[in-house]
This record gives C-alpha cells, sequence and structure tokens, in this order.
C-alpha cells in the first residue's frame, strides 16, 4: 500500500504491537469525525494546523496526501500551516518543508 510509507514508524509499531489500543483509538478519531459539524475537506486543512502548531511534522506525510486527495491546494496547504503563526510563533514553518515535498510528490 502506498500510504504505508506515508504513515510514520512509531504509528505503523503502534498498530502492529497494541492492536487492541490501535482498534480503540482509531474508533475514537472515527467517532470524532462524525461528531465534527466541519466537512471532510475542511477538517483536513484545520488538521494540518494543529498539526504545525504542536509540532508534529511525523503525521504531515499523511495527512497533506489525504488533503490533496480531498482537493486542498498547494495554497491552501501553505496557509493551513501558516494561520497559526500568531499564536504558536514561527515554529509552525518547521512544518512546510515536510507538508510542500509531500504535496509535490503525491
Amino acid at each position: 500500500m502506498k500510504e504505508m510509507g506515508l504513515i510514520s514508524r512509531a504509528f505503523q509499531l503502534f498498530h502492529a504491537e497494541a492492536p487492541k489500543h490501535a482498534k480503540a483509538w482509531m474508533e475514537m478519531v472515527q467517532s470524532l469525525s462524525t461528531a465534527s459539524a466541519l466537512d471532510e475537506r475542511t477538517r483536513s486543512i484545520a488538521y494540518l494546523s494543529v498539526l504545525a502548531a504542536l509540532r508534529l511534522e511525523s503525521g504531515l506525510p499523511f495527512h497533506v496526501s489525504h488533503a490533496k486527495r480531498l482537493g486542498v491546494t498547494r495554497e491552501e496547504v501553505i496557509s493551513a500551516i501558516l494561520v497559526g503563526l500568531p499564536a504558536a510563533g514561527h515554529v509552525v514553518t518547521q512544518a512546510l518543508p515536510i507538508a510542500l515535498e509531500t504535496y509535490d510528490r503525491a
């Protein structure tokens, strides 16, 4: 599966070594997604902002690729990453290289 290369080794290991926990985690994620008033495309853009602000760069390849499949443009990815600039500071710029390299490859 092509997406496996986009998923961090840590997350892959989590699924392999703790399948019951991973299943519970994924069920919770699905439940939160269905509870959201945001459509999937908007949620994916917002999620990129959160990943950048929290410096969770390992999640960016998977989520940028997913956002692109949903029709999110390169410019929207940049804006999503940088929307946290006033609150989180320039640390969000650390996400730009990973996000843009992933977007351009996807």
